[in-house]
């Protein structure tokens, strides 16, 4: 059954603004659509992806929220919902929603690999809590070693200075991680947000070039999605090799710390 032809209008108009990354005006016109016809659940759905390219995910799980409720057969729903509740941290929430529309549809590929994704998110999440741990519980042990041999105590600092660097390093490479992995899924959305669009949208959508937008064909626009998928995916896979390795260095760092300050004390 065809949508209301004036909400399907500004649906059109949000389209266009969220190809073009132009966030918060896809949002006005996506907000238009859903006052005109509140049982449309594409709308919801586009809107919540909307928030979730300016990092809203709170905003943005309750649109997905409100797009399963009207219809609870649309996939995507499920989908925008586990990605945002991914992203809060929300791991068993997120794992939980897609194993709701693995129920509607069991075979979906989307959601099939939303689910290997969300549990190496919150596998990553317990190597990087462990670490931190890891380093915490290592500077809380420098307190006891200035009873020990200045020798000793000197070599035992030196470790701490390079399990404090080490960590830092950590917490470095996590943030670059997490931001390789929101410019691949801003691209990913957005790509799959532009099989949406009707025929003949593209003669008016922009690319980013720099600080600036440039006029770009369709051609374009999926080679630059696709450019910037494939070099975030290698770099969120280079990086987390790199914290891996940084994850076993600082258990290395801090046995060592416990072993010296052990036997000095013996």
């Amino acid at each position: 059954m065809p949508g209301n032809p004036e909400a399907e209008a500004k649906k059109d108009l949000g389209n266009k603004a969220f190809a073009a990354k132009e966030y918060d005006e896809a949002i006005k016109h996506y907000t238009a659509a859903i006052s005109i016809d509140s049982k449309n659940c594409v709308y919801f759905s586009n809107r919540s992806a909307c928030h979730g390219g300016k990092g809203d995910w709170e905003k943005a799980a309750n649109d997905a929220k409100e797009c399963i409720k009207v219809n609870p057969e649309f996939i995507k729903g499920y989908y925008r919902l586990a990605n945002a509740q991914s992203e809060q941290n929300q791991f068993d929430a997120a794992l939980s929603t897609v194993r709701q529309g693995m129920a509607v549809d069991s075979n979906n590929p989307q959601l099939q690999k939303q689910m290997r994704q969300i549990k190496a998110k919150r596998d990553n999440q317990r190597r990087v809590e462990n670490a931190t741990k890891t380093a915490t519980s290592a500077a809380a042990e420098s307190a006891p070693i200035r009873s020990l041999d200045p020798s000793v105590v000197k070599e035992v600092q030196d470790l701490q200075a390079q399990l404090r660097t080490t960590a830092k390093e950590f917490r470095d490479v996590q943030g670059r991680i997490r931001r390789a992995q929101l410019a691949k899924r801003t691209s990913e959305l957005t790509k799959n947000q532009l099989k949406e669009l009707p025929d003949g949208s593209y003669s008016k959508l922009y690319r980013p070039v720099g600080k600036m937008f440039m006029l770009a064909s369709e051609s374009e626009i999926n080679a630059h999605l696709d450019e910037t998928i494939e070099k975030e995916g290698k770099n969120e896979t280079s990086l987390s090799s790199k914290m891996e390795y940084l994850e076993k260095m600082m258990k290395s760092q801090q046995q060592n710390i416990q072993e010296l300050t052990k036997s000095a004390s013996e």
